[in-house]
């Protein structure tokens, strides 16, 4: 792994100004927190849960319509056959909670994944939404059917996975031009296919995914390509609530993905060593969160990674209080390369298949409350490897020192995917800073 690499991801929370919007008229003036807000990897995405939270959505409404429209703006990382991990802070009740729905492996093996994103948003929408099912997935489903403009964030991804794209039909229909190669940014794609599977989980719910035609084709293509994916692997529940790990950072209560399933190790080892050496107090941050990366790593013998992991991180805080932070992947861009015929969904490699199953270790889903008030304070996810997880715990550490989270140069590294999404809030001001480590 290149040390630079986080060095340089260690002081970089870039603004880019068209992956966060503002629920319209519901921010606050001078002086009062600007609490509607969505961040994201993917402009178009953003915009969607942005248009929730004018309608008067909840965070966990607008994460939810971000998602589903990152499912057809940035397939990459986001895709419906992939899976994830999402903590929401619910200011009513004081409570926090954990939705796993991570990609599992077949049943019968195999190198394709069983999704999990459908059921766990679907989850969430249903226990914290407020807006209707159907108006969460319908942005989603309008990009797929009538085209979306390929936005600089999903031109870099294409480049890089220009291969794995060009081998699958459905893909490269939608991605490639008449020459082979990737469409340019500002191309005009659509997914017609795609945009009858949303449309029938829009009326459906999950079981419009995991049941009827749809699951019905998924499962027939994995089974016919030597997919190991069954009936019972889509009928089983595979999304649960659960107790996020929590953790004392200086004044702030930290809640992050427990480790019971392995989601969020590597944040866990991370924040716990810094806890432990109180690196969090001292000034030099980037070079204690260095060394205790390199610590880190070293625990769990990781070596290398590969540059994309397909892996996006999005977050969102709504005018009540409530806070829902959320990371999924494919388990690879593009997950396993492959779209089950008629569905347009491409399935997420299974996580067992090489280093698949390390996309999931550096998903870091993070809500920070204030000690004092309960008040959110920070609301992020990592994802796609260390520099995201790195980036939230420096942000931590900026806050934990009273120090202003702001813009920083960029990395400047290239082939790098890891990523950081984060909503800030100080002296009553909150702020949206969105981050690609890469290109």
């Amino acid at each position: 792994m290149r040390r630079s690499r986080f060095l340089a991801c260690l002081a970089s929370l870039l603004l880019t100004a068209c992956s966060v919007d503002l629920g319209a008229g519901l921010g606050g003036g001078s002086g009062t927190r600007a609490t509607s807000l969505v961040v994201g990897d993917e402009p178009f995405a953003v915009r969607s849960g942005a248009a929730i939270l004018a309608q008067g959505g909840s965070a966990v409404d607008a994460v939810t319509a971000t998602y589903f429209a990152l499912a057809v703006t940035y397939p990459v990382a986001a895709g419906l056959g992939g899976g994830g991990i999402c903590i929401v802070h619910d200011a009513a009740t004081g409570r926090n909670e954990e939705f796993d729905f991570l990609a599992r492996d077949a049943s019968g093996g195999g190198a394709y994944g069983v999704a999990g994103n459908v059921r766990g948003f679907a989850l969430m929408q249903s226990v914290y939404g407020i807006v209707p099912w159907q108006r969460v997935v319908a942005p989603g489903e309008g990009y797929a059917a009538a085209g979306f403009p390929i936005s600089h964030a999903l031109a870099a991804r294409l480049n890089g996975a220009a291969d794995v794209v060009r081998l699958d039909a459905g893909l490269a229909a939608e991605f490639m031009d008449e020459t082979g190669k990737p469409k340019p940014e500002g191309s005009i794609v659509s997914n017609l296919d795609l945009a009858q599977t949303l449309a029938a989980l829009r009326v459906g719910g999950p079981n419009g995914f995991y049941r009827g035609q749809v699951g019905a084709k998924i499962i027939d293509y994995s089974q016919t390509q030597g997919g190991g994916i069954a009936v019972s692997d889509f009928t089983a529940n595979s999304a649960s609530r659960n107790t996020p790990q929590a953790m004392q950072i200086q004044d702030a209560f930290v809640y992050l993905p427990s480790q019971r399933l392995g989601v969020g190790a590597f944040a866990g080892t991370l924040f716990n060593q810094l806890n432990g050496a109180q690196a969090w107090r001292t000034t030099d941050l980037q070079a204690a969160l260095a060394d205790a990366v390199k610590r880190t790593l070293a625990t769990y013998a990781v070596t290398d990674l590969p540059a994309d992991l397909g892996a996006t991180g999005f977050a969102a805080v709504d005018e009540r209080g409530q806070a829902a932070a959320c990371a999924v992947t494919m388990n690879g861009p593009f997950g396993s390369g492959r779209t089950a015929t008629g569905t347009g969904v491409t399935l997420a490699r299974a996580p067992s298949s090489g280093q698949a199953g390390l996309a999931g270790a550096f998903l870091t889903p993070v809500i920070a409350t204030e000690g004092s008030s309960g008040n959110v304070s920070l609301v992020g996810a990592g994802a796609g490897g260390p520099n995201g997880t790195a980036a939230i715990a420096y942000a931590l550490a900026r806050l934990g020192h009273d120090d202003a989270v702001t813009g920083a140069a960029n990395s400047g590294t290239t082939g790098s995917y890891d990523t950081v999404n984060a909503i800030v809030c100080q002296n009553d001001v909150c702020v949206a800073l969105p981050n690609r480590a890469g290109p």
